[in-house]
């Protein structure tokens, strides 16, 4: 007896119609311009930047190889970021936390609103508002500061008569910073499963004990996502610290002296006017520098996010 095996139905393929194919095409143009983007501006910056780097010192207006001259910058502008970032990280995870869960509805709605609106107000408002006020009402303070703990490095003074140090800068930042990631951890935070959370309440947890237990491991990679968003803008800030801070160029740990670093961007701003010849490519080249760091910053915080992608709200 002969056996036959029965035919495999053929699987239609699916129709795809031409939205979608219009679509696709240009959802990968749209990434590949973006990838092209990145590379033209690394190019640019590269070729740009490289006889600023091996300039003679005699060739360029501040009078100092490259390295000597970057140094400075680069510590000043992860020392402001840094700074920034430690004072607004706590402030944005505790404000989304009580818009997402404490809050009444109506109050938090109406808070909420007013973080999105402070994430559309300009830098150079910011830097205003930090020469104009900020700057002089922390003089006091600075002055109690170099009273109290002028033991530390930190507060060792002389306190500025001004106001316009690093310290204050960072707090500009924070403060610009702190809008962009509040919005982020809050919708990261309402992503949380409510199982999760009613789980928690019926074993008896606080609520600071189930936000504890419940909110913040499923947000943890998400808000490293809103923290290293903040501080790649701190990173970049340019106009508002530029503003504020009364730099010299030094590397110093004294946060509350006349004395204070710059930062790349803000160097940037206020020299490339009045730049020329190779002082121009080493300007680029610290550019080069800054998009250099920017870029490990953000490699880092992905390679975070995906190590704990089952806990990520993000994701």
């Amino acid at each position: 007896m002969s056996t036959t095996t029965p035919q495999q139905p053929r699987q239609a393929k699916p129709v795809q119609r031409r939205g979608d194919r219009v679509f696709a095409g240009l959802s990968y143009g749209a990434g590949l311009l973006i990838l092209l983007t990145l590379a033209g501006v690394g190019i640019f910056l590269t070729i740009e930047g490289i006889p600023g780097i091996t300039a003679s010192p005699d060739d360029v207006k501040s009078g100092e190889a490259f390295l000597p001259f970057v140094v400075p910058l680069v510590y000043g502008t992860l020392l402001a970021a840094l700074i920034a970032l430690v004072i607004a990280v706590p402030v944005a995870v505790g404000v989304a936390l009580f818009i997402s869960h404490y809050a009444p509805r109506r109050i938090g709605a109406l808070c909420g609103y007013v973080i999105d609106l402070l994430a559309a107000v300009p830098s150079v408002v910011y830097g205003a508002w930090g020469i104009a006020f900020l700057a002089g009402q922390l003089v006091g303070p600075y002055s109690w500061l170099e009273r109290n703990l002028g033991f530390l490095p930190f507060f060792a003074g002389p306190a500025s008569a001004t106001g316009r140090t690093i310290l204050t800068a960072s707090l500009v930042l924070a403060i610009m910073i702190l809008p962009i990631m509040t919005a982020m951890c809050r919708e990261i935070f309402l992503q949380t499963p409510r199982l999760h959370q009613e789980a928690a309440l019926a074993l008896g947890a606080t609520r600071w004990e189930m936000a504890r237990m419940a909110i913040f491991p499923y947000a943890r990679s998400g808000i490293v996502s809103a923290s290293m968003l903040g501080l790649g803008r701190a990173l970049g800030e340019t106009l508002a610290v530029a503003m504020v801070l009364s730099a010299t160029g030094v590397i110093t740990i004294d946060l509350i002296s006349s004395t204070n670093p710059s930062t790349i961007a803000a160097n940037i701003a206020l020299s490339f006017g009045e730049a020329s010849g190779l002082t121009v490519n080493a300007l680029i080249a610290s550019g080069l520098v800054l998009f250099v760091i920017t870029f490990l910053v953000n490699f880092a915080a992905r390679s975070i996010v995906d190590r704990r992608k089952e806990f990520s709200g993000a994701n």
